[in-house]
């Protein structure tokens, strides 16, 4: 009886090892959703971006003002009579002294 008992359980665990293990197993289930949940995200990122760019191109490609735009935020352009001013926040000032210890 014994020897039947014992030679089911070893039965029983090489029937479980491709459930658990295997190829298609429930291991490698729960790694492929984990990927494709991943991937989902980083496509939707891309998507973002991708959208954002179209738009961007069919700004530049439609208007001359996008590009003027561009040509002032990014290379600091200015058109003929124009005074580019530029504030600049005040530096913190600084103490020759140092600060006291707190106590």
């Amino acid at each position: 009886m014994r020897l039947i008992s014992l030679l089911l359980f070893v039965l029983l665990l090489a029937i479980q090892y491709p459930l658990w293990l295997g190829k298609g197993g429930w291991l490698r289930v729960w790694d492929l959703n984990r990927q494709l949940t991943e991937q989902g995200t980083r496509n939707q990122k891309l998507k973002l971006r991708n959208a954002k760019l179209e738009g961007e191109v069919a700004d530049l490609q439609d208007r001359t003002g996008a590009i003027e735009e561009r040509a002032r935020y990014e290379l600091g352009m200015v058109r003929e009579g124009e005074v580019f001013v530029q504030f600049v926040a005040p530096a913190p000032k600084i103490s020759a002294t140092p600060p006291p210890p707190p106590r």
